[in-house]
């Protein structure tokens, strides 16, 4: 359930403007479109993204831009203004179940793969767009025009390059690290393990504090199943561009302490206190109970 806006590497949370608003609705359609005949009522997003605090207004804005990147298109639902996702992505999302949902990590003795390309100089908007696809699928870089990453990520790095078609630009590989230095050295040089660690944490800081509060029975005593809405939907928008940013790496070659696994933890749990009542708020507000 990912459609992500870019592949420049590892970011800060996004900021509550336009582009935040954008993957805000990438994640309501991510679980209730689908779920709802493939579409959302634009009244019914409105009512959505109000409870998460933006005005309709925005939301407006924010779903003409989809339209204009190829994300969304114009339906009716039910006779009413509506949206559904453009064909062609329901592969993206399902590849984002998995890789949220069911994230990997590879283990000592699990292959690497490599990709490695040249484009001509000529064709320098395909090189940019080879090297962002990489970075948003997990790859390190070893040397300009060579990625690596766990064999597991194999799949899911060739569909995304075959469907922007840039396959024939790359060739793959498999192999193990025979060099002098310690993989851990290796790795560390190859991603930029400190950066992402950062937003792990930062990530930890902002909500174990939402974790607590319903674990303590405060959470649904202030709100109940609209603020599990409230609080979950932004907890998942800021958390899916994580494990693309991650490649699962074995944890002998993480450093100590790595805070990916506490991250992990937590997304876990709350997935686990939100869901299932949030599901039921965005339930009542599309059935127009709300």
């Amino acid at each position: 359930m990912s459609i992500e806006d870019s592949g420049d590497g590892v970011r800060g949370r996004a900021e509550a403007g336009p582009q935040n608003h954008q993957q805000l609705i990438i994640t309501l359609f991510g679980f209730y479109g689908r779920s709802n005949g493939g579409a959302l009522p634009v009244s019914g997003l409105i009512r959505l993204m109000a409870d998460l605090g933006v005005d309709a207004p925005a939301v407006r804005s924010s779903i003409s831009r989809l339209k204009k990147r190829g994300v969304l298109r114009s339906v009716k639902v039910s006779g009413l203004s509506g949206y559904t996702v453009s064909p062609g992505l329901e592969e993206t999302f399902l590849e984002g179940d998995e890789r949220i949902f069911s994230a990997r990590r590879a283990v000592m003795s699990d292959h690497w793969i490599l990709a490695v390309f040249t484009v001509p100089e000529k064709q320098r908007n395909l090189r940019h767009q080879i090297r962002s696809g990489l970075i948003r699928m997990g790859f390190g870089a070893v040397a300009p025009g060579v990625w690596i990453a766990p064999e597991h990520l194999q799949g899911a790095a060739h569909a995304y390059m075959d469907r922007h078609d840039l396959s024939q630009y790359i060739d793959w590989f498999r192999g193990d690290y025979l060099g002098a230095r310690t993989m851990s050295d290796a790795v560390g040089q190859w991603w930029d393990l400190e950066a992402l660690e950062a937003q792990y944490a930062d990530f930890v800081a902002r909500h174990a504090p939402v974790r607590d509060r319903w674990v303590e029975g405060a959470g649904a005593a202030g709100g109940g199943e609209r603020a599990a809405f409230a609080a979950y939907i932004p907890m998942v928008t800021e958390w899916r561009r994580l494990p693309y940013l991650d490649p699962g790496l074995p944890l002998e070659m993480l450093p100590e302490g790595w805070r990916g696994l506490l991250a992990e933890q937590l997304f876990g749990e709350l997935h686990g206190l939100l869901k299932a009542p949030a599901d039921a708020h965005a339930r009542r507000v599309l059935a127009g109970d709300e």
